[in-house]
């Protein structure tokens, strides 16, 4: 299989753009009013803090908008705004798809579950709609390399590692135990009822 770069769409950079320049606004609000508000000593504390904030925002819209992730028959090159990183595919266990919700929004992206590590974020795939076609494919190529590359191998080691200098074998989506997902509340001891 031919490598294929995955990344956002001009329509969905676009709408990127919106959403930063929208967080621009709020931000330049909130420091306009509390320039206005507060006394000199502490207006450029507040100030600073909301511009602070908005550079942070700013940093993390763009790097999720000009993200990439560069799929070959080896592994996944992921290529963001400050940084490159290269993850072959045995040491993936599995591709997951991940919805986060905020106070009132909610968005899905993929993650990378190493076998050994932490899960990696696939930059260039993210979506804030319920059902968004294009996030849908993307997911489903990238499970296709991942699986391909697997079975290329005899379920050892990446595309390029012969079987028996793999190492160990990785594990798969079956062999895993299953994920707990637990609200706040679950978490929270009862209360306890004194007679």
């Amino acid at each position: 299989m031919p490598g294929i770069w995955i990344g956002l769409d001009a329509a969905a950079r676009r709408m990127n753009w919106w959403w930063t320049g929208y967080l621009t606004l709020v931000c330049v609000g909130a420091a306009v009013a509390v320039a206005l508000s507060e006394r000199a000593a502490d207006r450029w504390w507040w100030v600073g803090g909301v511009g602070g904030f908005w550079l942070v925002g700013f940093f993390y819209m763009i790097n999720r908008g000009y993200g990439r992730t560069h799929l070959t028959p080896n592994g996944m090159e992921f290529r963001t705004f400050v940084s490159r990183r290269s993850v072959p595919w045995s040491e993936i266990a599995r591709i997951e798809k991940r919805r986060h919700q905020g106070r009132s929004a909610e968005w899905w992206d993929v993650c990378a579950v190493r076998v050994h590590g932490r899960a990696l974020t696939v930059p260039g795939v993210f979506t804030s709609r319920w059902w968004d076609a294009d996030f849908e494919e993307k997911l489903a190529v990238i499970r296709e390399y991942w699986s391909r590359a697997i079975v290329d191998c005899g379920g050892r080691g990446n595309a390029s590692t012969p079987a028996s200098d793999a190492g160990p074998e990785p594990l798969s989506a079956a062999s895993l135990p299953p994920r707990r997902h637990r609200s706040r509340l679950s978490r929270r001891r009862p209360h306890r009822i004194k007679y």
